[in-house]
């Protein structure tokens, strides 16, 4: 086979269902053809094809969002480009369009650097980064938009380009937020930061022995005591009662806050006191870590499976009315799992910087994500998020698990007007529909 030709799969081809498959077992589209791409050639061909024959373009790397924009045209697979280099002189990375964050924080941590990657060692570290990139260490180094050197993009005239800030600005601008509607990346080049070890992990609570809207509360007040180099969350999950389970989970609703923080173990341990002293413990993994044990903190589940999620960046968190989003996605609520976590913002977060991730005045992020199919968990969690729209500034790009053909409030009055102006001159004829909120087209 020619190494020029991307691997192609059409749905009556054997390895047509392998190739699409991904974290998100829900949700998925029926693309024309899938293209598995190997290099950033096979990616130009890809969309020159799809330009060709006038297909909208989708892209996917690990499947925990979804490939946008595919349905009956073609999708690109890029879980073959899986290189990862690292300069520890310059102190960044050059990670290509398949590689997931596990691989880029072995790589770094021979040479005491980390990079500013998620929760979850699993996720694509392109995609992620395009979206913004919410990280363990957001509070203390912000997104990990933030810290991209330069971008290689295959744009909708089949051109690759090598995208800076100084050569290309509006481009680079628009990557960095909105990048899967203005092209395919195949390769990005990020900062690492300098940090070997943390002080991470977390304190968990029975929320049938500790009221959760009480804790929740003095969560809130102990962020406003709290260092930028503390980065933390607070999550609520109703788990079942299920053999899959560990035993000490099954059937369990649990409480608990999460923690990253860059200083010392002594330090770390001082800041956290006011948390254990608010009731029993039902869980303590807070202790010093190497960074590539940091994916412990969160311990996010592994196995693929059909989640719908979605998001609200909020001024200011009302206690009041999150104690009625408790409630509704509590263990005594109907229609399955669903976990409520809030993220303190803040610190470098709300920093300027040359890309289109909006909602930087953000004091928290509120995550909801429920298991089960689209519309019943739809149907639990606009009520929800309906709650809470008097604080609300906008939705976070990279919580929309599913919900991301609801377009409102992705991106502010502004920078949407100006997304959109650089879609008309990047991407005319909307090849690239994964967000279909800048294009006037959709």
């Amino acid at each position: 086979m020619n190494h020029t030709q991307p691997l192609t799969f059409r749905p009556t081809d054997p390895g047509y269902e392998d190739e699409l498959s991904g974290f998100q077992t829900g949700f998925t589209q029926r693309p024309a053809v899938i293209h598995g791409a190997r290099s950033a050639d096979d990616v130009i061909a890809a969309v020159r094809y799809a330009a060709a024959e006038d297909l909208p373009v989708g892209v996917q790397a690990t499947g925990h969002g979804l490939p946008g924009g595919s349905e009956g045209g073609v999708l690109i697979t890029t879980k073959r480009m899986d290189g990862v280099s690292v300069d520890p002189e310059a102190r960044t990375v050059r990670v290509q369009a398949g590689v997931r964050w596990g691989q880029v924080v072995a790589a770094a941590q021979p040479h005491g650097l980390a990079p500013l990657n998620g929760s979850a060692p699993s996720v694509g570290a392109v995609s992620y980064t395009l979206s913004g990139g919410l990280g363990i260490l957001a509070r203390e180094f912000g997104y990990a938009a933030d810290h991209v050197r330069s971008l290689d993009v295959v744009t909708a005239d089949g051109r690759l380009r090598r995208v800076t800030r100084e050569s290309e600005p509006d481009l680079y601008w628009a990557l960095l937020g909105a990048g899967h509607a203005f092209g395919v990346v195949t390769e990005l080049e990020i900062d690492l930061v300098p940090v070997r070890t943390l002080y991470g992990g977390s304190l968990a609570f029975d929320g049938r022995e500790v009221d959760p809207t009480a804790l929740l509360r003095a969560y809130e007040e102990w962020t406003r005591t709290v260092p930028d180099e503390l980065t933390s969350s607070f999550a609520a999950v109703p788990y079942p009662d299920i053999p899959a389970l560990p035993p000490h989970l099954r059937g369990r609703y649990v409480l608990s806050v999460r923690v990253a923080y860059t200083g010392s173990g002594d330090k770390g341990a001082q800041l956290v006191a006011p948390l254990r002293e608010f009731g029993p413990v039902l869980a303590d993994s807070l202790r010093e870590m190497p960074y590539t044990e940091s994916h412990t903190i969160h311990s996010d589940p592994p196995t693929p499976h059909t989640y719908y999620g979605d998001s609200a960046v909020v001024s200011e968190l009302d206690v009041a009315r999150m104690d009625e989003v408790l409630a509704l996605a509590g263990p005594d609520a109907a229609d399955g799992m669903c976990v409520v976590q809030v993220n303190h913002l803040g610190g470098a977060l709300a920093r300027p910087a040359p890309n289109s991730v909006p909602y930087r005045e953000g004091r928290f992020l509120v995550r909801m994500l429920a298991v089960g199919e689209r519309e019943a968990a739809r149907a639990r969690l606009d009520p929800a998020f309906a709650l809470l729209a008097p604080a609300t500034l906008g939705r976070a790009v990279n919580f929309a698990f599913g919900a991301g053909d609801r377009t409102e409030g992705l991106y502010d009055t502004e920078t949407r007007k100006r997304l959109a102006e650089l879609k008309s001159t990047y991407d005319p004829a909307n090849l690239f529909r994964r967000n279909c909120l800048v294009s006037a087209a959709c």
